[in-house]
């Protein structure tokens, strides 16, 4: 492996979304939150668990929600009492062609922030900022992966700013932002065709098909089971340090294999013409005795050697 492509949300970070900021327009702050809890209720992404956590402590009363539609790495669409409401990214919103604060959303992305758009019928109610923690494991790894020769690539969805701040806490160089979904598969391949072996980390249903495409795919084990089922190895714990001793442990047992092959080669090319009495004209000679005894040693160093992994 030459590369590893980490999936920032629950892979780098925590994936503990928590509300930082809610900024509403034309409603109160308390209604904004009443929309986004009763939308966000029915996802499972770590974003929308931030905000619906949010709303448990703040004790919303949850709102009933209908025509509920996923769109893949945008946002999601639904009705409340009639209106049609939008909850999603700032890509999603200029899809929509609504106007941003764009000057905001760079300062909340430059911290690191994730920032979630709520719209009513075509119209901006507000937005809400979450943030999430660094695993304190995560740099240690990735400086780790460094110092054996391997690069750390990170794919997102979150904006340029954004994957920039937390690529620069972590020490990554190279960053793939704004990646939709059905986009990381491509980048998989983008890295392949410059002739690199790729391990692609991640722990959620959109990151299947580029665990499919690596050549090493790795799930955390917390992840969900479409990841689990599509990956060549599961982590139990979501540690990236477990990357790192993944690695070391491939490679450890390569070399034993290559020690057990080199020895295993040598009895035969050394000790078998021996034993036929290839230079028996100069006096030496292998018993038939003596060739068991060897043929016995080497089957025990090859065995003593490879459980030495174990250390």
């Amino acid at each position: 492996t030459n590369i590893v492509i980490f999936d920032k949300t629950g892979t780098l970070r925590e994936g503990q979304f928590g509300v930082t900021d809610v900024i509403a327009n034309g409603v109160t702050e308390e209604e904004l939150m009443e929309i986004a809890y009763a939308i966000e209720s029915n996802s499972e992404h770590p974003i929308a668990q931030g905000v619906v956590n949010e709303g448990n402590k703040r004790g919303i009363a949850r709102k009933t929600v209908t025509d509920y539609q996923n769109v893949t790495g945008q946002g999601i669409k639904a009705k409340i009492d009639g209106q049609s409401i939008l909850v999603g990214s700032p890509g999603f919103m200029r899809s929509q062609n609504i106007d941003i604060d764009e000057a905001m959303l760079e300062k909340l992305s430059a911290e690191g922030k994730t920032v979630i758009y709520i719209l009513a019928d075509q119209t901006l109610l507000g937005y809400i900022a979450l943030s999430d923690i660094i695993r304190g494991n995560a740099r240690p790894a990735i400086d780790a992966l460094r110092a054996m020769g391997i690069e750390s690539y990170m794919v997102t969805g979150d904006n340029h700013r954004s994957a920039a701040h937390v690529a620069s806490q972590l020490g990554i160089e190279h960053v793939y932002s704004e990646v939709l979904p059905n986009e990381k598969a491509l980048k998989v391949d983008e890295i392949h065709k410059l002739g690199k072996k790729v391990a692609m980390t991640g722990d959620g249903v959109n990151d299947a098909p580029a665990l499919a495409k690596a050549d090493l795919g790795i799930a955390i084990g917390a992840g969900t089971d479409v990841a689990i089922e599509t990956a060549d190895v599961i982590l139990v714990k979501s540690n990236p340090q477990d990357v790192v001793n993944l690695i070391r442990l491939s490679r450890a047992t390569y070399r034993k294999m290559v020690q057990n092959l080199d020895w295993a080669t040598a009895y035969n090319v050394i000790a078998l013409p021996l034993a036929a009495g290839i230079l028996y004209n100069q006096g030496v000679v292998i018993t038939p005795a003596l060739g068991a005894v060897l043929m016995s040693m080497s089957t025990i160093i090859v065995a003593i050697n490879a459980r030495l992994i174990r250390n």
